[in-house]
């Protein structure tokens, strides 16, 4: 049977008891005994007899994909909360027309109880679309950082290869423009930020390359 191993933040391999070729579909099951379709990669170690192998979904579900899939569901959550909050605001405007009037409660009246407990109960509603509307902002903040989640690539996904190629491009035209004056250090420590930014790049992209290349 062919499991999942952490490889290193945001990745997970598969771990297998045979060899495999590049680009065969094989069966790995999750530690809840969820079975995926996953394509193979590359060989990226050999441990106790295991062969730990990058791998895809076959149906190609992954971390944006994960993302997006949140972001709808806050979305919905959101719109649930937003259509209960107008649902408790139309309630508590029951005898409206009466209150309307600005009529006192008059204490010891046969009326007196109604009139309290239709001011508790409009009371009451209105509180209660007050805290969904606030619900339902929640959510859409929620919503919103899913939603930029789901256009980051990281080392799970083979198109970081390019992606850190640029990254690391990108942190070396930074570092020297520092480092020669082109670019203007805002700090005493911009250079040793801008060279621990390279370095990250670069390892993330020796990472990428050996799990994708």
């Amino acid at each position: 049977m062919n499991t999942y191993a952490k490889y290193c933040p945001n990745v997970w391999v598969a771990k297998c008891t045979e060899q495999h070729e590049k680009g065969e579909v094989i069966n790995v099951t999750t530690q809840y005994g969820k079975d995926n379709d996953s394509i193979v990669f590359n060989l990226v170690g050999q441990k106790d007899g295991f062969y730990y192998y990058s791998i895809v979904r076959a149906d190609g579900y992954n971390a944006q994909e994960r993302a997006k899939a949140k972001a709808e569901r806050y979305l919905n959550w959101a719109a649930s909360a937003e259509k209960r909050s107008t649902q408790f605001y139309e309630a508590s405007k029951e005898g409206a027309d009466f209150l309307a009037l600005g009529e006192p409660i008059k204490v010891g009246h046969h009326s007196e109880k109604r009139h309290r407990a239709l001011i508790d109960r409009n009371w009451n509603r209105m509180g209660k679309s007050v805290a969904e509307s606030e619900k339902a902002e929640q959510h859409e903040g929620k919503a919103e950082y899913w939603e930029r989640k789901a256009k980051d690539i990281n080392l799970s996904m083979p198109e970081s290869v390019e992606y850190f190629e640029y990254k690391v491009e990108q942190a070396k035209g930074k570092h020297e423009g520092l480092k020669n004056g082109t670019i203007e250090r805002s700090h005493s420590f911009s250079l040793n930020y801008a060279k621990k930014d390279l370095n990250e790049a670069e390892k993330n992209l020796q990472t990428a390359k050996k799990l994708w290349a």
